[in-house]
């Protein structure tokens, strides 16, 4: 018997749907590393737990390795008073020469915004920070944070929204600084954890970790990861909108910039920055 178009289309649809859902299980996609029990994997796969106490935190790590990738996750930050925890996910390799993507979330006090800070390491050579604050509250929801890393930039995005743009400037630089170089040549595993960093996290360290609220937990779920491809060329350009939202980002929500801090670098900015 013929099945109808519209049946088979919603059928496409629903199985479209599955295969979506199968592959973002954290049970098939990544392993807790450390914590003693205080990283969990729930609701059959579909979410992820990391809990920090006075005693220890917690972390996870994708059990695949990317050259070059899409990678997607949805996180719902520790609330109330966070201050001097720290979330952090991130691509890295190993080694003393990694490279290393990062968004790391530091903690505040009840009623003050996180900070998102950010920063790429390319041969075990980083220091190219940039801090945001959020437009939302990343503790009510799941929020998704997303890198696009490709040979030729790395895309930092929140909920599909650009916020930093980091380019492949290798062989324009490489003459000129020997110590600018670009993530490209090793494959990197995807990094979670949560923990104390109440030296320096919050304020510079001034406000501690508050030891009477924990346990501390940050949620994770819908963790998606897509290795290089062809079309990762058309998607690494932003069109005029996503380029509108990403200066919007910078203009309203940015605290703190490398390519702008003259007090670092009295003797001048970094070439990339010019």
């Amino acid at each position: 018997m013929e099945m109808g178009k519209p049946l088979f289309f919603l059928l496409l649809l629903i199985s479209s749907s599955l295969v979506v859902i199968v592959s973002a299980n954290f049970y098939n996609d990544v392993d807790i590393t450390w914590g003693d029990g205080r990283g969990k994997i729930l609701e059959n796969g579909q979410q992820l737990q990391l809990t920090l106490d006075h005693t220890l935190g917690s972390g996870f790590q994708s059990k695949n390795e990317y050259l070059f990738a899409k990678i997607d996750m949805q996180i719902k930050l520790v609330p109330a008073n966070s201050a001097g925890t720290v979330t952090a996910y991130y691509l890295s390799s190993q080694g003393p020469k990694h490279d290393e993507i990062d968004y790391e979330f530091l903690g505040n006090l009840s009623g003050d915004p996180y900070i998102m800070h950010t920063n790429v390491f390319a041969q075990g050579l980083g220091n190219r920070e940039q801090q945001f604050y959020l437009w939302f509250d990343p503790t009510l929801d799941f929020h998704t944070y997303s890198v696009l890393w490709t040979p030729n930039q790395i895309t930092f995005s929140v909920d599909g929204i650009p916020v930093r743009v980091f380019k492949n400037r290798e062989t324009e630089l490489g003459k000129v600084d020997s110590n600018y170089h670009y993530p490209k040549s090793q494959a990197m595993r995807v990094y979670s954890s949560l923990w104390n960093a109440d030296d320096w996290a919050t304020r510079g360290g001034l406000v501690k970790t508050d030891w009477s609220k924990a346990p501390f937990v940050a949620s994770f779920s819908n963790f998606n990861a897509a290795a290089s491809s062809s079309n990762f060329a058309g998607e690494e350009a932003l069109d005029s909108n996503e380029e509108q939202k990403l200066q919007w980002v910078r203009k309203n929500y940015m605290i703190y910039d490398y390519c702008a801090d003259t007090k670092r670098y009295p003797q001048g900015l970094p070439a990339e920055c010019k």
